[in-house]
């Protein structure tokens, strides 16, 4: 394609001399910064049965227009992510995708309805935000690997508050069992987490905030939860205090709540909050594809793999649970079946020892610390935020010993198998 030159100059090149001096076309293209080639292809342009044509510069589009999208397309999109809105769920591409299979049209590809969204106006780009890609996202490997428990209040139309309890599945994101109760209560919180169990199985871990009404091991003392859930042979555990990312499965999950119950107002009673939250529940757990599960719902990931079984004997109720020391204190309960806390830093070859044990974590926590919840029978590891790292049985031996904590190993089917120490 000839380079796009003023059209002064390409009439200076129509209308040069013909034939031409000796090295003047090389004199002329060096005065107005033109190759040779560039030279003669206006003269060839020039040659047709419209000489003046050539004057005009050529233009640049291609040929072929690239694939766009239907203006009827970008409507329905834009239509349905407006109705999404309006019902108080999440209108981003995802979901705005999924609608429209749902409503049997093919839809553009997430990069596409979010050109569209920001072409419209509906969005406004936030580059100052953080990138997805990165936040270091845990998450436990199996269904029922860990269960999360959080309270939303919430104040209806007539003025009263409400505490919303909703028990989420860590790996899957699954709503397992919602309960509107008064207040965030002991009672309400045994009450939700049996009827979860009750449908879908223990978890091998539960964990919490260090509200008096789920968790108290941290200060102390026991909750009428924790007592429940080691009946049942769950590990209750909860995140450091002031660190509410530990719970931020949880808390994500509130925040998409509180945006649907928004849009339902008014709400006046307990029992119309309760049924707008049980209503929320089905579509977040069967309908909505979820981004962090790759577009699947959060039913579907539950499902897609074994469910992680805990331990077969119901664990034993502590006679006394040891708050973590403080420092300058040197004695600590000695009660054989206490659990107790400990701080360790790892060593620089990312090992940490404790009950005379050496546990070999990974080089890359080398000089972390870690909190260790440790019994007669097992050690616990938790990182700085009072996420579960894993598990070593307690060596009965005097001798000292040393241990591995290995991640979990894939077999050849897919599916995940705790590694032996």
């Amino acid at each position: 394609m000839t380079p796009r030159i003023p059209a002064s100059v390409r009439l200076a090149i129509i209308q040069f001399p013909q034939p031409a001096p000796r090295g003047a076309v090389t004199r002329f293209c060096r005065q107005h910064h033109i190759s040779i080639s560039v030279f003669y292809k206006v003269r060839g342009e020039a040659a047709g049965d419209d000489p003046s044509a050539a004057a005009a510069p050529k233009s640049t589009a291609p040929k072929h227009q690239a694939c766009q999208t239907k203006p009827e397309v970008e409507a329905v999109a834009l239509e349905i992510r407006a109705q999404l809105i309006n019902d108080g769920w999440d209108g981003g591409p995802i979901s705005v995708a999924a609608k429209m299979v749902a409503m049997g049209f093919t839809p553009p590809s997430r990069a596409t309805l979010a050109r569209i969204f920001t072409r419209n106006g509906v969005v406004t780009p936030q580059p100052q935000k953080r990138p997805r890609a990165s936040y270091r996202r845990f998450v436990y490997p199996d269904p029922n690997g860990c269960w999360q428990l959080d309270g939303m209040e919430f104040k209806l139309d007539t003025g009263l508050k409400r505490c919303i309890m909703q028990v989420e599945d860590d790996h899957s994101r699954v709503i397992l069992e919602s309960l509107v109760a008064v207040s965030e209560n002991s009672r309400a919180a045994v009450l939700v987490v049996s009827r979860a169990i009750g449908r879908h199985g223990p978890p091998q871990f539960f964990l919490t905030d260090n509200s008096k009404a789920f968790n108290q091991s941290r200060s102390g003392g026991e909750s009428a939860l924790e007592k429940y859930l080691r009946l049942q042979g769950v590990k209750p555990i909860s995140g450091r205090p002031n660190k509410p990312t530990t719970q931020g499965k949880n808390e994500r999950l509130h925040q998409t709540l509180r945006q649907f119950l928004e849009a339902h107002r008014p709400i006046n009673t307990t029992t119309q909050l309760q049924a707008l939250v049980d209503t929320f529940a089905d579509y977040y757990n069967t309908c909505r594809p979820h981004q962090a599960l790759n577009g699947q719902t959060p039913a579907d990931a539950y499902q897609a793999k074994p469910k992680a079984q805990p331990s077969q004997q119901p664990l034993p109720l502590p006679d006394t649970i040891i708050r973590r020391r403080q420092p300058g204190e040197t004695s600590i309960d000695d009660s054989p079946t206490a659990a107790r806390w400990a701080d360790r830093k790892a060593d620089a070859t990312g090992r940490i020892y404790i009950c005379n044990t050496g546990i070999y974590i990974g080089i890359h926590h080398a000089k972390q610390t870690f909190h260790i919840m440790f019994d007669l029978a097992t050690i616990t590891i938790f990182d700085a935020d009072g996420t579960f790292i894993g598990q070593v049985p307690r060596p009965t031996s005097p001798a000292r010993t040393s241990r591995t904590l290995r991640p979990r190993q894939t077999t050849k089917t897919g599916e995940t198998q705790p590694s032996t120490n």
